[in-house]
């Protein structure tokens, strides 16, 4: 009796693996799937204002509500100086340029969750869900500064030339806020605390933040810990490139300027590196 010899299979030639690193950083088709993100932008902003009276008035009438209530706890209470400024003003264009932060953050920590059984089922880059939410974001903020230009109108007010570097700042505000909200919705997948540990940071970060106060209200022996937060610089930059206010120190610009790009840098790498297991955790 002859035994026939043990099947061998030809070892395929071609070996799926996933990417690792940068490798996986596909611009390419981020940008083959641009209709998908703005179609998601575009459904995040009618589901926002969906059955709602006021609709996307509630972008103006929630920041100056806020802007009223620290022009009467921190003007008129407190006393802190304003550097010339009606303190409206002065708050509203500081929350002006935190919302574009704050609001980026808050949308991207729970994109992820919140578009769970898109993820588990159909395939496209994940990267589009976090970056949906900036268009988005941008309109809102468009509609505020509408409502900035209005005040500063009314107030007589006119900017300069600083007015030329608000996209830059705008631009630091928005690679800050990315890089922070990628690692945040990378991590809330597998541990849903993060959703609930990122609006209490919010709300510590809006306080310790030159927004309804300027930089030289800070005591002098603590403006140098102070300045350590990477929002003080370019919060205190979008306020004077509007209203002629104070500008932060060119070092500290420049600092803050390269944090955001590090923190960007590194939200980006953290989300790729965790990327692949999203639909099996989810």
């Amino acid at each position: 009796m002859t035994t026939s010899p043990p099947l061998t299979y030809a070892e395929p030639f071609i070996k799926i693996r996933p990417s690792t690193g940068w490798a996986a950083l596909n611009l390419r088709e981020i940008w083959k799937f641009r209709d998908l993100l703005l179609s998601l932008a575009s459904r995040d902003l009618k589901l926002r204002y969906k059955q709602t009276a006021l609709g996307v008035i509630w972008v103006v009438v929630q920041p100056l509500m806020a802007a009223g209530i620290f022009s009467f706890v921190f003007g008129k209470v407190a006393q802190l100086p304003s550097d010339g400024v009606p303190y409206l003003l002065f708050s509203f264009a500081g929350l002006l340029g935190w919302n574009l932060f704050s609001n980026t953050v808050t949308k991207c920590n729970g994109c992820l969750v919140g578009n769970s059984q898109l993820i588990s089922k159909v395939f496209f880059p994940r990267l589009i869900l976090p970056l949906s939410t900036v268009p988005s974001v941008l309109v809102d903020f468009a509609v505020a500064a509408a409502m900035m230009t209005v005040l500063m109108f009314i107030n007589g007010v006119v900017p300069g030339w600083g007015i030329l570097l608000l996209p830059v700042l705008m631009g630091m505000l928005l690679m800050l806020a990315l890089g922070i909200g990628l690692c945040t919705a990378a991590l809330s997948v597998s541990y849903r605390d993060v959703q609930y540990i990122v609006p209490v940071f919010m709300q510590i970060l809006l306080y310790a933040s030159p927004i309804a106060y300027a930089v030289s209200a800070v005591p002098a022996h603590l403006r140098s810990v102070y300045l350590l937060n990477p929002l003080s610089a370019p919060l205190e930059a979008f306020r004077a490139s509007l209203l002629h206010t104070s500008w932060p120190s060119a070092s500290s610009l420049a600092g803050a300027a390269a944090v955001s790009g590090l923190v960007f840098l590194s939200g980006l790498y953290s989300f790729k590196r965790m990327e692949r297991k999203f639909a099996d955790v989810i």
